[in-house]
């Protein structure tokens, strides 16, 4: 086994609030986005990316708060290679400890030609006066080629060397539309890190797409032949199949030090924590089966699998739960816990709140241990979500109730308190309680958005568990996401339906 002394230290560089985020359905609120990179913050990556500014001013606005929260990582912003977008960006970073500009332009000749409409020569000066433009306002500037692997190798070795001879200190290669093989990859990466000029001054970064399932083994490879850096995100979200997986690179690495010599600085027992909440922000589940962090990952069905792992755990288990976070159900929790088990469980979750918050949660827990006799892990996980990523309600649920039978047709009436303090009251009819329940709602709010998502199911097994309802609401070319947690899964639904359209109303009344 090698030695810490001779790791060579690879930076970790995470999209998921970025490139992860612009994926169909993954959007998030700012609230969201905050929590999940405090979360980002305390995993250990060396730098998140927190947006685009320029594509929004809504972009903009979220990198700066994330900006001026994160102080322990760096924090980056995506830019064209277009002064406007770099002027959007170093707005959004002024309140950064660490900022990093990543400028960006394509370099295969199918971007060039068809996108870009730009000769060769045209894009290495473009890519040139961006980075010295970048470098006037932040010493830690990135350029990326886009789509680089379909780009000849010796013309990103040119726009690279002349990048790096710039100002840039990180410069990425992507396998924009994952089409790489990883022996062919890990041999270009060779070959960038060998013919690039000024190489040894920059570091070599990766960026690679799942699009043939072979992001992460494309970005290891590329590890294994010099590369410096790994972009990637939890869970793998992204365009189209998603992105490297930040949980299996430092898995991967951090199992195997003895292959690679190589490790990262990520506190592997914060990935259990900042995967499920990036899975509830979004409303993307984690497959069962997903490396590292799916449910079945530690699972054993199989007899002998079973008794392998009694024997000795190491027969079927090549990583403890424990080293990503997954804690020992050390003690059962219920009405009669104090606030100091609930606190040493939060811990023990990776959930750090402040005491103000904790007061919060305790008070929402002793109210569900009321309607349950154990409260889980999950519950309690699904208290602390719906605690600290809310946005302000514009609307408040009073009141529900539903009226539904075979040959009665549905009915349902609900009971809504706006921030100002009116009540609105209301009846409709629809093709099920829940049908109904949101045509009320649309009425008393006056907006009919587009129902794309609507999705149920328990937190934990057995008949006293809580339900948890995902959806996602469209309108004008927007989407919102809402969650809801309760033992009665219309309640729940109601809730998610609140949360989405409280995140709308916030969103455009901003």
């Amino acid at each position: 086994m090698t030695t810490n002394n001779e790791l060579r230290r690879i930076t970790v560089f995470d999209t998921t609030l970025r490139d992860g985020e612009q994926a169909p359905g993954c959007s998030m609120n700012l609230p969201e986005k905050i929590e999940v990179a405090k979360r980002l913050e305390r995993l250990g990556v060396d730098i998140m990316e927190a947006g685009f500014p320029a594509s929004s001013p809504g972009d903009l606005e979220s990198v700066k708060a994330i900006a001026e929260i994160v102080k322990g990582c760096a924090v980056a912003g995506l830019c064209r290679c277009l002064e406007k977008d770099i002027d959007a960006a170093r707005e959004a970073l002024a309140p950064a400890v660490s900022p990093r500009l990543h400028v960006f332009l394509a370099t295969s000749p199918v971007h060039m030609e068809f996108k870009l409409k730009m000769t060769p020569e045209q894009v290495l000066e473009q890519a040139v006066a961006s980075v010295k433009y970048a470098k006037k306002f932040c010493a830690d500037v990135e350029f990326s080629a886009e789509d680089a692997f379909r780009s000849d190798p010796d013309f990103v070795c040119k726009v690279f060397g002349a990048a790096i001879t710039a100002g840039a200190l990180t410069v990425n290669f992507p396998d924009t539309v994952g089409y790489a093989m990883p022996a062919e990859f890990g041999e270009r990466i060779r070959y960038i890190k060998e013919h690039t000029p000024g190489m040894e001054k920059a570091k070599l970064s990766v960026h690679c797409h799942n699009d043939l399932g072979l992001a992460v083994a494309n970005s290891i490879a590329a590890v294994a032949n010099g590369a410096d850096q790994v972009e990637c995100t939890i869970n793998g979200i992204g365009e189209r199949a998603g992105n490297a997986s930040l949980e299996e690179l430092v898995m991967g690495l951090r199992l195997r030090q003895d292959y690679f010599s190589a490790d990262t600085k990520v506190d592997s027992t914060q990935i259990y924590a900042v995967s499920r909440l990036v899975s509830q922000v979004t409303g993307v589940k984690v497959q069962p089966n997903k490396a590292i962090v799916g449910d079945n990952a530690f699972a054993h069905e199989a007899g002998i699998h079973q008794h392998g792992v009694l024997a000795k755990r190491e027969t079927y288990e090549i990583m403890t739960p424990e080293s990503i976070g997954i804690p020992k159900n050390r003690m059962v929790l219920g009405k009669h816990s104090g606030r100091h088990a609930f606190e040493e469980r939060l811990k023990d979750l990776g959930l750090a709140v402040d005491a103000e918050t904790l007061g919060t949660i305790f008070a929402s827990f002793k109210e569900l241990a009321d309607k349950k006799k154990i409260v889980s892990d999950r519950d309690i996980e699904a208290l602390v979500m719906d605690t600290t990523v809310s946005v302000p309600e514009t609307w408040k649920l009073d009141h529900w109730a539903v009226n539904t039978g075979s040959a009665l047709g549905a009915s349902g009436v609900i009971r809504l308190q706006h921030k100002d303090g009116r009540h609105e009251k209301l009846v409709s009819m629809g093709d099920g309680p829940i049908d109904s329940i949101f045509k009320a709602i649309n009425q008393i709010v006056g907006k009919e958005p587009e129902l794309e998502l609507y999705e149920i199911g328990a937190i934990t097994g057995g008949s006293s568990s809580q339900g948890e309802t995902m959806v996602k609401i469209a309108m004008n070319g927007r989407r919102w996401n809402g969650r809801g947690v309760s033992t009665d899964v219309v309640e729940s639904s109601i809730k998610a339906y609140l949360s989405a359209i409280n995140a709308m109303e916030w969103d455009l009344g901003k």
